[in-house]
């Protein structure tokens, strides 16, 4: 099959995760993190940061409902990206006075991250994104790593105060857990069209398209050979890889087509697929 690499601007779209229960998973996300609800019914709600029927985050109960087992692909974490430092200054200090437990947070050199998880386990990153200039590199690959995080300045920075999370809030970049790096960097690069922009971190590999530091994260840290979740566990629903040009979104499902990618249709042409481990994609 011919080359073939994604548009600059293609990005992560919106985002669907399973829960066990609406109510809760809504004081989470809502309460906690500050996301409105846009619309809800007894067993589906749409989250937006700015209050629109523009859905980022989408929350479907599961009928029993169990956690997604220990050592299984799936979601690592899903990874919501505030636009500046002061708007993650400020859901820190909020998490903070909320009590909500932290599980870590990190300086990865293009980025600083505060980690959690939400009331079903699903792991989460907040995090926001240092200006590309200041990105560093090595040998052609973006560098990044897992240094402390300086939370006290973060802290300082925050905006002055709380009124949910930041309008201009979105989904920065998804991380996988995945059976096998080589298998997983089939699908998403020869075949989606990502570009691999870091190599090399133990058992990890990061794509990006139009030179971000990554989309999308892999791991083989459940162990090589894991295997995926039931379908009654809580985790990913499904993530959407967003492509403006009509066109170009096209040539991408035709692509998959013909690659003999089982595929099944969804809203507004859109297509929906799942990776060699069955992580869903909406294409």
């Amino acid at each position: 099959m011919d080359a073939y690499t994604l548009p600059a601007d293609a990005h992560i779209g919106r985002l669907m995760l399973k829960v066990a229960d609406l109510d809760r998973a809504l004081d989470f996300y809502a309460s906690i993190l500050g996301f409105q609800v846009s619309g809800r019914d007894t067993e589906e709600a749409i989250l937006s940061p700015r209050g629109n029927t523009d859905a980022l985050i989408i929350l479907k109960v599961i009928p029993n409902a169990q956690r997604k087992p220990p050592r299984t692909t799936g979601l690592y974490h899903a990874a919501i990206r505030l636009p500046d430092r002061p708007a993650l200054g400020a859901l820190l200090q909020h998490l903070l006075k909320q009590r909500y437990p932290l599980q870590g947070a990190a300086d990865h050199l293009v980025s600083e991250a505060i980690y959690l998880a939400d009331p079903d386990g699903n792991g989460l990153e907040l995090y926001t994104d240092r200006p590309r200039a200041e990105w560093p590199s090595m040998n052609g690959q973006i560098s990044m790593a897992t240094d402390p995080l300086d939370a006290q300045g973060l802290l300082r920075d925050a905006s002055l105060t709380w009124d949910g999370i930041h309008p201009h809030t979105d989904i920065g970049h998804m991380h996988l857990q995945v059976s096998d790096l080589a298998q997983a960097e089939a699908f998403y690069c020869d075949l989606l069209g990502f570009e691999v922009s870091l190599r090399g971190y133990p058992g990890a590999l990061f794509v990006s398209a139009g030179g971000y530091h990554h989309h999308i994260g892999l791991n083989v840290w459940a162990g090589i050979g894991a295997a995926p979740p039931p379908p009654e566990a809580v985790g990913l629903g499904f993530f959407q890889i967003a492509i403006s040009d009509k066109t170009v979104r096209q040539a991408l499902l035709d692509r998959l087509s013909s690659s003999e990618v089982d595929t099944l249709e969804g809203s507004n042409g859109a297509s929906l697929i799942r990776d060699p481990d069955g992580n869903q994609v909406l294409i």
